[in-house]
């Protein structure tokens, strides 16, 4: 897994490629600290190149969304792929997150 970072006006957004699972989910957390450390307030997570998430992935997905609340900051996803969409469907995760087609959509929402 591959996870770069870029800023976009007052957003941070992680572009991630590969898989987020039990092996890389350390990595993806820790790279997501670095956005909270950035104090940034709004993150956009770009998952088009993202073909699989497994349970730990999913939960540090959950953990991101959580602690970026707790400062007051927003965390959107986006460019889910069918597969990675279909799974935030069956686990009702699409309603705790902020899904959109396109991070460009992600970032131009309020």
């Amino acid at each position: 897994m591959v996870v770069k970072d870029r800023k976009v006006g007052d957003a941070v957004v992680l572009v991630v490629e590969g898989e987020i699972n039990f092996n890389s989910s350390p990595d993806f957390r820790k790279a997501f600290l670095k956005v909270l450390d950035s104090k940034a307030q709004k993150a956009v997570i770009n998952l088009a190149g993202v073909a699989y998430v497994d349970s730990s992935g999913l939960a540090t997905l959950v953990e991101a969304h959580q602690k970026i609340k707790n400062i007051g900051g927003r965390l959107k996803l986006a460019s889910l792929t069918p597969k990675v969409k279909s799974l935030f469907e069956m686990t009702k995760l699409e309603k705790l997150f902020e899904i959109y087609a396109t991070e460009e959509d992600a970032l131009k929402s309020a």
